[in-house]
């Protein structure tokens, strides 16, 4: 059977396999340690689940020594200046995903391109990345993720060259809901909740300068609903930051969001079961929302858009237009141009969503849901507090 092991041998593990031994700032061990004794505890892990678990953590330590590796070489990241970045979050399954890969197609913008976030480096020009061994890595990696799991390309599709979201740099610091969002962890869960995110948003940071270290004057635009979790420390680490939050229909977001988790965790818990996913979700994402509505009344409102999931899939080029007016930044007649055609490829190619999810699938029942919601208009708690 195979074991998790100890936080001293993963460690090794990582450094054999990366040739590394830099870890950098060991204030993540703390965290990891929590992250691990819960996994061990509360999630019930098969022999793939733990196969699978072990591998993570061996790739988020992997990245780590990437990034001081990267860093080494290129200790003028550091300065880098990052100006108004461009965050979209929301609940899940509102959007978003789809809302950020169309604001990066502007070519003044910049995502965090999968294979970039799990091999830091200043990102090379893209005419090479064809040769580049870290991108055929990923390239391989995802080519085997979708033969296993074939049904999630219709749910989440991936790509090593698409933008991905930013729990993958905030992960560095072991303190990211994405753990929790994936696996039964109440221990972690109950510590996460309590701690103080800027080293998320550190981490985070440093993976931005480093990767757009050759690309200096384009805009970020970011994305990952984790931000609900941390807007104070967001905006702390980036005062300049703007935001867009992405709003649906709460039971329809529990109903996909618990579909989307216990696809990919099939197999991997013995507890993790349907309904342990659905409970799980409606917690985790009803205190998201409150939380983050209770943190924007902290910051400037010139600072956030708020996007309906109807308007977006009604009219996407012209939600897009709307953003960038907004927040005064050009829109150019190519870049409209792509945005109309990528939007309308998405509903055609590989890409197009394919998904089917009820709430009683989770054993949940749209009064729940409301009752844990209520109040909940366009990103803000109005009236009642949630039922516990």
């Amino acid at each position: 059977m195979t074991t998790l092991g100890t936080i001293e041998e993963l460690h090794e593990a990582a450094s054999a396999r990366a040739g590394l031994d830099d870890f950098g700032d060991p204030g993540y061990r703390e965290p990891m340690q929590v992250l691990m004794e819960s996994y061990v505890r509360d999630a019930g892990l098969t022999e793939a689940g733990m196969v699978r678990t072990k591998a993570m953590l061996g790739t988020v330590l992997e990245t780590r020594l990437r990034l001081q590796q990267a860093y080494a070489r290129w200790p003028q990241a550091g300065q880098v200046a990052i100006r108004r970045p461009i965050f979209v979050t929301g609940l899940p399954r509102t959007g978003t995903t789809a809302l950020h890969r169309l604001l990066c197609l502007d070519p003044a913008s910049q995502g965090l391109e999968h294979w970039l976030t799990e091999a830091p480096q200043p990102r090379p020009p893209r005419n090479t990345w064809d040769d580049n061994p870290d991108r055929r890595r990923m390239v391989e990696s995802l080519t085997q993720h979708d033969a296993e799991k074939p049904e999630m390309k219709g749910i989440h599709f991936m790509s090593a060259d698409m933008v991905e979201e930013c729990w993958r740099a905030e992960r560095l610091s072991f303190r990211s809901i994405a753990f929790q969002n994936t696996a039964h962890l109440p221990t972690y869960s109950s510590w996460l909740a309590g701690q103080d995110l800027a080293p998320a948003y550190d981490a985070h940071r440093d993976m931005l300068r480093m990767i757009g270290l050759n690309d200096p004057d384009r805009h970020w635009v970011l994305k990952s609903p984790s931000h609900l979790f941390g807007l104070d420390a967001l905006m702390d680490t980036y005062p300049d930051a703007l935001i867009i939050q992405t709003h649906r229909d709460p039971r329809t977001i529990v109903a996909s969001v618990s579909s989307l988790v216990h696809t990919a965790s099939k197999g991997t818990s013995t507890t993790y079961d349907a309904k342990q996913v659905g409970r799980n979700s409606l917690e985790l994402w009803s205190r998201g929302a409150r939380e983050f509505a209770k943190a924007r009344e902290r910051h400037d409102p010139s600072q956030f858009i708020d996007v309906n999931y109807e308007d977006f899939v009604a009219d996407a080029p012209g939600v897009v237009a709307r953003i960038h007016e907004q927040f005064g930044l050009p829109l150019h007649d190519e870049v409209r141009a792509a945005v109309t055609a990528s939007h309308q490829k998405s509903l055609a190619s590989e890409r197009r969503p394919v998904h089917t999810y009820d709430l009683a699938g989770f054993g949940l029942t749209e009064a729940e849901v409301d009752a844990q919601f209520a109040g909940y208009v366009d990103g803000h708690f109005t009236t009642a507090t949630p039922v516990s």
